[in-house]
């Protein structure tokens, strides 16, 4: 593996190439006992996928995941969504890098779907989603999910996770699944500092031994390696953070979070092995610092506040409250921009560079999030009654820094702009009531309740400069608009819309019988902008033998076309083949989408199956099996960068400097059928402490069923193969997570162990001058012909699958104070490197030379990461 990449890199550099373990269900206690009522995990209470008030774990009709406080607390990350992809085996966290501002708001999956199929509940509401919009080459693309990362781990008490569709219980984006984060009550009081760095060695990256100059007009340098591996020591994370839980009055509590975080930026490129200045025998080629791009973690600071409150006020009724406010500064950058690029030329002073050693332009992103809920719950004539209403907004903030307006001219253009920002809001008011009434058969609940919510979306307008078109935008040759790397919203993109829904559900939860439970729930809701839809599911248990039980379920779901995906608009740099050009996003609604194609978009619809088996027969053992399979209809999807004389001339005709446009569509159906095994076995006591030992193995296949054609671009052009395949085979196939934790008296230890299945990179090089046309029949482009099957065209890259080890070691010197240390990635583990120049008769370009890992590598591609953490309680 060392000499081949060692080869392909000196090859394209002489011109040959061109231009927590596992922590799922049931795996530990959840914060307290005395906060779940019960100390063995099995007969937890748990508040999701039902409202019943006495179900627990082992008898949930549907399969569920418990994550204890501990659990999220006892590793090495602080990222909420990192916890939860070492602890969920159906959980994707990939960690995109130069996505724009999906570098600092990264999207999360389950079961292989997309980050808006999946509803996130805090205290059982409805949390609101982030106002970013997914664009680039990350998985998620074309949707906006929740910003987890948002929530600290030290408020959690637990996260209950529903692997089942659940849209007639809480309604949109339950098609995965719900994640429900419930927050602390307890008394008492954390504080927690840790520090961690990388140390790591990159796989298949030299250094350079050195470099020669040019020779001719167009040549790349001759670059010689060293057989040095290149070592990294950065990303220092600093967090802190406590948890203070205190009583109020009899029976009441008021439980405050505070958490910073300071996180600098990784950089795992490699060397550019381009030409970098125009002249011959430019002397500078020879001591230009080929690691010039910025390909990792962004930089980032984030303060977060969580407050969860409760009051008695007699009478079985409480009054609560809890909410959040965080604020976060990330900083991430495209690609660089080289002395000789066009994107460098500077046409007022005679295309010369504007920057003459190139520039590496950033996006500034700041990111705040606030969210409050206030309700009533108590009993009335043998109701559980819940009054809430909660407002929550998400708001992103753009700066694009160490670039220009090269439209513009460099007389005339800043090198700092405000580019403007996004917001998403939501407002909800829920009624529910639940009893448990006599139906002659056993215990039965019924539950009844209505929501209405409000969502809106707003676009913010950035500085002039920052998206102008300025005169060198319509000259020959031209310069592109904007600020380079994130063009700010222009007048024309700024919008702010809202609409409105309400909802009522009813559901039944019934024990025929000792060995028999049927579960059956109904919901109507109606949208203000696009209509009605009604939902049901059917859940039931069968349990023959006492802790063997056999379970399934049957439910229909939607998810309501997002905000952002109706209204969402503006001009982008991608790279596209190796090429950068500039994408414009258009409106559904808006003229230029329409003449290209676009039609209103309908919600999502699917139907969801699962059946599974429950083994809880040996003490401390637990083991559960659950297959699916999710049919979704009418899938929103984001079309592909159309591009064409076609699409030039429509671009043209409305005013539109630009060469690609791409819209929001109802482009697919897909079914993601897959299989879930999860267990835990905590072992009886054996002199050397108590040990509990975990798996989770999740197998997962999405396919497209179905195609759309529109307004005479074939399913070809709208969504090919490359984004096809990221879709279906993107994410892991399969996932598996193994533990152990041993705790003895003052000292502890755990590991974890995650297995990666494999992952495909579709085909990026061979690329169409028209999506979808072959450019000449001797060289036929077909990377966007859907017809070709996975791992079948020339330019197809699968990511083997990788082993990721996690270990930490406690030691409890005091009853108040415990010192961790650990590693994440303790064996350094990367993606496999991908190849550069020509291999096998494919050409794959330079730019894999500084773009050297893929940003779909399911645990990242930062490797050892090494951190010690000391923890007072009181």
């Amino acid at each position: 593996m060392v000499m081949r990449f060692k080869t392909y890199l000196l090859a394209a550099a002489s011109g040959v190439g061109l231009a927590s373990f596992a922590q799922p269900a049931l795996a530990q206690e959840i914060d307290g006992a005395s906060e779940a009522g019960e100390a063995v995990p099995e007969q937890q209470i748990i508040v999701t996928g039902t409202r019943r008030t006495d179900r627990t774990v082992a008898e949930s009709s549907v399969p569920i995941d418990v994550i204890s406080s501990d659990a999220l607390l006892q590793q090495g990350t602080t990222e909420t969504n990192r916890l939860l992809n070492n602890l969920v085996p159906s959980f994707n966290f990939p960690q995109p890098s130069l996505t724009d501002g999906t570098d600092s708001l990264r999207p999360a999956t389950l079961r292989g779907l997309a980050p808006d199929q999946v509803l996130v509940l805090v205290n059982g509401k409805r949390r609101h989603i982030s106002s970013l919009l997914n664009l680039n080459g990350s998985i998620g693309r074309g949707s906006a999910g929740v910003d987890m990362n948002a929530i600290p781990p030290l408020a959690i008490g637990r996260i209950e996770v529903l692997r089942d569709g659940a849209s007639s219980l809480y309604g949109s984006d339950a098609i995965a699944g719900v994640i429900n984060i419930q927050l602390k009550k307890s008394e008492g009081g954390i504080a927690r500092a840790s520090y961690g760095k990388y140390r790591t060695t990159m796989e298949d990256v030299f250094e350079i031994a050195s470099v020669s100059p040019t020779t001719g007009a167009s040549d790349n340098p001759n670059i010689v390696f060293s057989d040095e591996e290149r070592k990294r020591r950065d990303g220092e994370t600093w967090t802190i953070g406590t948890n203070i839980g205190l009583p109020v009055g009899v029976g009441g509590y008021l439980n405050f979070t505070a958490e910073y975080v300071d996180r600098s930026p990784t950089n795992r490129s490699g060397p550019d092995l381009r030409r970098q200045y125009s002249g011959t025998g430019d002397p500078r080629e020879t001591s230009f610092d080929r690691f010039s791009h910025r390909y990792g973690d962004g930089e980032s600071q984030a303060f977060n506040f969580f407050v969860n409150a409760g009051m008695d006020l007699g009478a079985d009724w409480e009054l609560y409250s809890f909410g959040s406010y965080g604020i976060r500064d990330g900083n991430g950058t495209g690609f660089y921009r080289r002395s000789l690029d066009t994107r460098n030329r500077d046409l007022a002073n005679g295309g010369v560079p504007y920057y003459p050693d190139g520039f590496l332009p950033q996006i500034d992103s700041t990111i705040e999030d606030v969210a409050g809920t206030f309700g009533v719950r108590g009993d009335a004539a043998g109701w559980n009654l819940d009054l809430s209403i909660g407002y929550g907004s998400n708001r992103l903030d753009y700066g694009v820094s160490n670039s220009w307006n090269a439209s513009l001219g460099g007389d005339v253009s800043k090198r700092n702009f405000n580019a403007g920002g996004l917001r998403a809001g939501q407002t909800a008011v829920n009624f529910d009531a639940q009893r448990d009434i006599n139906l002659g058969i056993g215990d039965s609940s019924l539950a009844l309740g209505a929501e209405w919510r409000n969502e809106n979306y707003k676009i913010v307008a950035g500085e002039l400069q920052s998206y102008v078109a300025g005169p060198f935008a319509f000259t020959t040759p031209a310069s592109a608009p904007g600020a380079q790397v994130f063009p700010g919203f222009s007048p024309s993109t700024a919008i702010d819309e809202s609409r409105d829904s309400y909802a009522v559900y009813a559901e039944l939860d019934t024990d025929l019988s000792d060995m028999f439970n049927i579960q059956v729930a109904g919901r109507y809701e109606h949208f203000s902008d696009f209509g009605s839809t009604i939902n049901g599911k059917v859940a039931a248990r069968f349990e023959p033998i006492d802790g063997l039980g056999i379970r399934g379920s049957a439910s229909t779901g939607f998810r309501a076309p997002g905000m952002a995906q109706q209204y969402f608009s503006t001009t982008s740099t991608n790279n596209v083949g190796g090429q950068l050009i500039e994408v414009g996003t258009f409106p559904v609604g808006s003229p230029i989408a329409i003449a290209l194609g676009s039609q209103p978009l309908e919600p999502e619809e699917s139907l969801n199956l699962s059946a599974g088996v429950v083994f809880t027969m040996v003490p401390g053992l637990s083991i559960t099996a659950d297959y699916y399979n999710i049919e979704i209809n009418d899938r929103i999807v984001l079309t592909e960068n159309l591009q064409g004389a076609d699409v030039e001339q429509i671009l043209q005709n409305a005013g539109v400097v630009g060469t690609s446009g791409r819209f929001f569509i109802n482009g697919i159906d897909t079914r993601t059928q897959g299989l879930d095994i999860v267990g835990s076995y905590r072992v009886p006591e054996f002199g050397i402490g108590t040990l509990r030992l975990n798996v989770g193995f999740n197998i997962n296949d999405t396919k497209i069923t179905d195609r759309r054609d529109f307004s005479g671009f074939t399913a070809n052009r709208l969504f090919a193969r490359q984004e096809s395949l990221r879709l279906t085979d993107g994410q892991p196939s399969n996932k598996l997570n193994l533990g152990a934790s041993l705790d003895n008296g003052p000292f502890g230890l755990t590991v974890n162990a995650n297995r990666y299945g494999k992952i495909l990179l579709a085909d990026g090089v061979t690329t169409a001058t028209l999506n979808g046309l072959a450019s000449s029949d001797a060289n036929p482009q077909i990377r966007n012909d859907i017809s070709v099957p996975a791992g079948e065209a020339p330019g197809d890259i699968e990511l083997s699958p990788k082993w990721v080890v996690d270990l930490e070691a406690r030691v409890k010197p005091t009853d108040f104070f415990e010192l961790a240390v650990g590693a994440n990635n303790l064996l350094d583990e990367y993606p496999d490197r991908l190849p550069v120049g020509v291999v096998d008769g494919v050409n794959f370009g330079t730019n894999n030379s500084f773009l050297p890992y893929s940003s779909l590598s399911p645990f990242g591609f930062s490797g050892r990461f090494l951190y010690v953490r000391g923890t007072v309680t009181f």
